[in-house]
């Protein structure tokens, strides 16, 4: 434990983490202000792309931990930074939200329902039929397809798991014969841009979180530290049929704190 405290900055997955729905998580009110005594360097990092970072930051503060925007990262802010680093200036059709849609504009993209250059696909309140059959329509066309996250369920209040982005997606892949690139986690692209936020070297860093298929997996394919917390999606008995394991297994965050 003492060379997981030592560690300069941790990257930190947000639900079932930090919080479950509406209420934070045991002991994260602690770990963050360890974290800020400590003067670590720090990154919430999530896959989902609905919420823009402000939003995030405001989840956060009505539930009585301040954390500034600076200190979170998306998928949607990845997948934008990918798309302006292939095709600067370029265009894109777009289901999803503010999260992704916010974070296209800032890197310099426009919405285009006609010749885009990519389809974009997020978790979004607002996908239907006639979204997917014009997404079909556009990469069949030739637009290029893209994922904020390859997650196939993601929570909601009450401890109920919904379809994410990567279930969203099948309908499109699977009609248009088109095998769609995820951006979010567990790609290393995603982990390499938190490094780079954060200006710290992966043998300094930490991640954190509940899942093994994607946050544990993004920690070891970017050999980065990983510390699993038994506080969402996973328990001792379900990360036992995985072919790698984390570095640290924790009941919460609360854990990281020195008592």
């Amino acid at each position: 434990m003492e060379d997981l405290r030592g560690k300069k900055a941790f990257i930190c997955d947000m639900d079932g983490v930090i919080y479950h729905g509406k209420n934070l998580l045991p002991g994260v009110t602690e770990f963050v202000g360890w974290l800020k005594a400590e003067d670590k360097k720090f990154l919430f990092l999530t896959n989902s792309s609905a919420k823009t970072l402000r939003e995030l930051s405001e989840k956060l503060a009505r539930m009585g931990l301040e954390v500034d925007e600076s200190h979170f990262y998306t998928s949607a802010r990845a997948t934008a930074a990918f798309l302006a680093s292939q095709k600067p200036g370029g265009s894109a059709y777009v289901i999803g939200d503010a999260g992704i849609i916010n974070a296209l504009y800032d890197e310099g993209y426009s919405i285009n329902d006609t010749n885009p250059d990519y389809v974009v696909v997020s978790e979004s309140d607002n996908y239907d039929y006639a979204r997917i059959c014009k997404a079909t329509q556009l990469v069949n066309e030739g637009a290029k397809l893209i994922g904020t996250n390859p997650d196939l369920t993601g929570p909601v209040e009450g401890g109920i798991m919904i379809p994410a982005t990567g279930a969203l997606m099948a309908p499109i892949e699977l009609a248009t014969g088109c095998e769609a690139y995820y951006v979010g986690k567990p790609n290393p692209l995603m982990m390499r841009n938190a490094l780079k936020k954060l200006e710290c070297r992966r043998e300094d860093t930490a991640i954190v979180g509940d899942r093994m298929d994607t946050d544990m997996l993004a920690g070891i394919e970017a050999e980065i530290s990983t510390v699993l917390v038994l506080s969402g999606v996973s328990d001792r008995e379900n990360i036992t049929r995985f072919a790698y394991q984390p570095d640290y297994i924790l009941n919460g965050v609360g854990d990281i704190v020195p008592k």
